[in-house]
């Protein structure tokens, strides 16, 4: 009998031992390209966006109000035509009083200001005249809109194809910014507020 336990025993560790190896190591792949290109982006007025001093009266309790809209040029100059996105980093993340806005920061910790939205308009690629173009798979598929969405990447493509981005090396455009106050019945304005909206603008290779 305990020969017989002794047989069974051993068969069952044997049947067990590939699953056991086979589990304990995993590949770990890195990769990338190395571009000798390199672009840098520019916007006029030094990035600066200012609506000055609003009266709280002015503003609507149970609606958002525009308080305005601005247009900025921005530039994007390369080393050489190459394949590029544009990105829009919130540095005010999680201060937006809407899912597709910037936002403008806090007041007392915890109640969202407002928004801004970026607009791409008429654009110009090498004294062309481009469409903006959105992605919102990370560049498996693409279409036409004037929107920049920090969710996604921004491009710019020819007139007669929204589908993929095409090399540039010079682009000029006009970048509109829409800013509204949030309703003004969840806000405490008894002080004056700042209106602390901050993005950075990230060139990406493609």
């Amino acid at each position: 009998m305990n020969k017989l336990l002794k047989t069974v025993t051993s068969t069952l560790l044997i049947a067990c031992a590939p699953a056991a190896f086979a589990a304990s190591t995993v590949d770990l792949t890195v990769t990338g390209l190395i571009t000798p290109n390199s672009c840098t982006p520019l916007l006029s007025g030094g990035g600066q966006v200012d609506y000055g001093k609003i009266s709280a009266k002015d503003l609507k309790t149970t609606q958002s109000t525009l308080i305005g809209v601005r247009t900025l040029q921005m530039s994007v100059s390369c080393d050489a035509p190459i394949l590029v996105g544009l990105k829009a980093i919130d540095n005010r993340s999680g201060s937006s009083a809407t899912l597709q806005g910037m936002g403008l920061g806090l007041i007392n910790g915890d109640q969202k200001l407002g928004y801004y939205y970026l607009y791409l308009r008429n654009p110009i690629a090498d004294t062309v005249a481009v469409q903006p173009i959105v992605t919102e798979d990370n560049g498996r598929s693409w279409m036409n809109d004037a929107f920049w969405n920090p969710q996604y990447l921004s491009s710019v493509a020819a007139m007669s194809d929204d589908s993929q981005p095409i090399p540039m090396q010079n682009l000029t455009v006009d970048l509109e910014v829409q800013t509204l106050i949030a309703r003004t019945d969840g806000l405490d304005l008894s002080n004056e507020v700042p209106i602390d909206g901050s993005a950075t603008l990230e060139v990406k290779y493609l």
